[in-house]
């Protein structure tokens, strides 16, 4: 079989359209569509089903799709087998802001350890990159998500703080005390929703977007608050206390396209962080 046959169907079917496809591989349209319909005629079966916006993909186009990708890679990885020279594979790869510097550093470090000819460099959460560090909740739905760990959410507070002397807390315990919130946050949300039903209530006194933000209004004594055990490991001054009741936790882990071919750098990131902490 000729291989540009299977370049020309995983152009198509991750462009969904043949123009693009065509584009995207420097050959004409009718290039593509010959193509396709000799690999058809091969195989014998539908791979796609045209229409004016595109082409729609047929379940043997899916069966087709990772075999496909796999030989390709296979028959592309062969120059270098017999390459003798180094070469770095450069991965850009953006991180959620709010989350534990001593478990990102663990990443990086198995990332360097079973890759180290990676180029790494990081970037902000929604900067253009490879791939991203971030919350399971950020995953879009083009995306795979990778767990690596997960963040405990706690109650925290500074240490003269009524609540600060007990091992742990109730949520009927938290009626009337000076609150921070973080509106985007599940676990505050969560929390204020058990309260409400049983006619209990904290006191709001301020808000923030971030968590570190809000661990600063808590070391500046506006009150207590929710927040997950990465972000206080360098809050030394606050005292946590866990919440009794359903945990209360957030995951984070890799997030990588599921419909693109993915980069050497970004594939054997994946291979690596998969045995991450097992």
């Amino acid at each position: 079989m000729d291989l540009r046959l299977l370049r020309f169907f995983v152009a198509v079917y991750e462009e969904k359209n043949i123009t693009l496809a065509a584009e995207r591989c420097y050959v004409s349209q009718p290039s593509i569509s010959n193509a396709i319909k000799q690999l058809e005629s091969e195989l014998n079966t539908t791979l796609f089903e045209r229409h004016k916006k595109g082409v729609n993909l047929s379940d043997e186009a899916h069966y087709l799709y990772p075999l496909a990708v796999r030989l390709l890679a296979d028959v592309n990885r062969l120059p270098s087998l017999f390459q003798q020279r180094t070469e770095c594979l450069p991965l850009k790869l953006a991180n959620f802001p709010d989350l534990s510097q001593s478990e990102l550093a663990g990443v990086m470090a198995c990332l360097r350890a079973q890759e180290p000819n990676l180029l790494l460099e990081l970037v902000d959460h929604d900067a253009p990159a490879d791939g991203r560090i971030t919350l399971d909740m950020f995953k879009g739905d083009d995306e795979i998500f990778l767990p690596l760990w997960d963040e405990d959410y706690v109650l925290c507070m500074l240490p003269e703080h009524p609540l600060a002397q007990h091992s742990t807390v109730r949520p009927e315990q938290l009626h009337q005390h000076d609150f921070i919130e973080c509106p985007p946050c599940e676990a505050h949300q969560q929390t204020i929703g058990l309260l409400a039903c049983d006619g209990l209530a904290v006191n709001l006194v301020a808000k923030a977007e971030h968590k570190t933000q809000v661990m600063h209004l808590v070391q500046a004594g506006f009150g207590i608050s929710f927040l997950p055990t990465g972000v206080l490991e360098t809050a030394n001054r606050l005292v946590t206390v866990p919440l009794e009741g359903p945990r209360m936790f957030r995951r984070l882990g890799l997030c990588y396209p599921s419909n693109k071919t993915l980069n050497p750098a970004l594939a054997a990131a994946v291979k690596a962080l998969s045995q991450y902490k097992q």
